[in-house]
């Protein structure tokens, strides 16, 4: 399952083998400065992943005051007339108008209705909700026995990639007490990734706790990275493996599916563990790395606020041309004649090439290509599609 804050990441994330996707109309849910999508998007991405078998959810996942439910009734409606295949909720009043006023959207609950028993998952049960997503604060064998405990009865969802709240699953009030915009309602500025420092009262100089050059970040969260043990999170009986990162660009969700969709594949094929894949996730930008809390262990890491950035994404495939012998790309970062780039592509995995000449729209040489959303002609014999992915960096030029 994976994110989409925007139609072409959506389009990106389909074409890298995502099941589903779940993306966010321009209201109600908790990514309210992503791009998101209005509702003409949002019936454009469910028609053309129904064509492809796949599946799209809807996040409607704020916490509403009672203004808000006479647009939210409205909004419902649209979703059900195009067909989306499902909603996000937290709140239980909106999950009961859901279930009870709008029967064809599948519910689904979301993490931040903090579902971390056997029990309250039996509740939700009840109620109607067809899969829960669960809290990032159990452990596999929680997870296990909830599972074992509902039989069947609904789905569980668990996120398998990306950043981590440092609140209790998500409900954190910091970003409204500092810059007075609610996270509970979408509009969370990330304060726990900031620089703090240490005041005494009686003193005017603010003390540090050092960590490094930068200072310290007691409220950051290391980012999750469950490839190594994603077979035991299957094997715990989750049924849907969610990538977070709805803020995050086409790059970001391109490589990041792509990674997970063939580990995933390996797995239900009974191959054995492949490190390339773990590497594929280095390639994107990220903090330290953690498995969370699905190995039982508490701690959680916060030694830098810095992301690592180590690749740098060059270009977005627009398609091969038999005729001029390329592939023809979108410039996304600067690049010139005669590096060394690497792509990853749906069909032809990850690798390197060179191309022999770069060419303009016009048929002139290219040396220096620094020309943003630039359309350029790649000479290779290395056929990608479009919404593959080139970019410069060493994970394979070794």
């Amino acid at each position: 399952l994976a994110p989409a804050g925007s139609l072409s990441r959506f389009y990106t994330a389909l074409h890298f083998g995502a099941d589903a996707v779940y993306l966010g109309g321009k209201r109600f849910g908790l990514r309210a400065y992503a791009d998101n999508f209005d509702i003409e998007q949002i019936n454009e991405a469910v028609s053309y992943a129904h064509t492809l078998g796949k599946k799209v959810y809807v996040t409607v996942n704020i916490f509403p005051k009672n203004k808000d439910f006479g647009e939210l009734k409205e909004y419902l409606s649209e979703l059900e007339r195009i067909k989306a295949d499902g909603v996000i909720v937290s709140d239980p009043g909106l999950t009961e108008l859901c279930l009870t006023s709008y029967s064809k959207l599948d519910v689904h609950l979301s993490t931040q209705a903090n579902t971390l028993n056997k029990y309250a998952a039996a509740f939700w049960v009840k109620q109607g909700v067809k899969r829960i997503v669960l809290a990032r604060e159990m452990s596999l064998d929680d997870i296990k026995e909830t599972a074992d405990y509902l039989g069947g009865s609904a789905e569980l969802e668990a996120f398998i990639h990306g950043a981590m709240c440092i609140s209790y699953s998500g409900r954190c009030l910091l970003s409204s007490y500092l810059t007075d915009r609610d996270s509970n309602r979408g509009e969370c500025v990330q304060a726990c990734r900031w620089e703090y420092s240490l005041g005494e009262a009686s003193r005017e100089r603010k003390l540090t706790i050092q960590e490094d050059s930068h200072g310290s970040y007691i409220l950051n969260s290391a980012d999750m990275n469950t490839m190594p043990i994603l077979d035991k999170i299957i094997g715990a009986g989750v049924k849907s493996l969610k990538i977070e990162g709805r803020m995050k660009t086409e790059y970001y969700v391109g490589v990041i599916v792509n990674a997970y969709r063939r580990r995933i594949d390996d797995i239900l094929a009974g191959r054995s563990y492949d490190e390339k894949w773990y590497r594929e996730t280095l390639s994107v930008g990220h903090r330290d790395y953690t498995t969370g809390f699905y190995m039982g262990d508490p701690k959680q890491c916060y030694a830098s606020s810095h992301p690592e950035n180590p690749y740098a994404f060059t270009a977005q495939v627009i398609g091969y041309d038999e005729a001029k012998g390329g592939v023809w790309v979108e410039q996304r970062n600067r690049f010139f004649a005669g590096d060394k780039l690497e792509f990853v592509s749906a069909k032809a995995g990850v690798g390197v090439f060179t191309p022999l000449a770069i060419e303009d729209e016009d048929g002139n040489e290219i040396k220096d290509c620094k020309l943003v959303q630039q359309k350029l002609l790649l000479k290779t014999d290395v056929k990608l599609e479009k919404y593959d992915m080139i970019r410069k960096g060493d994970l394979y030029a070794k």
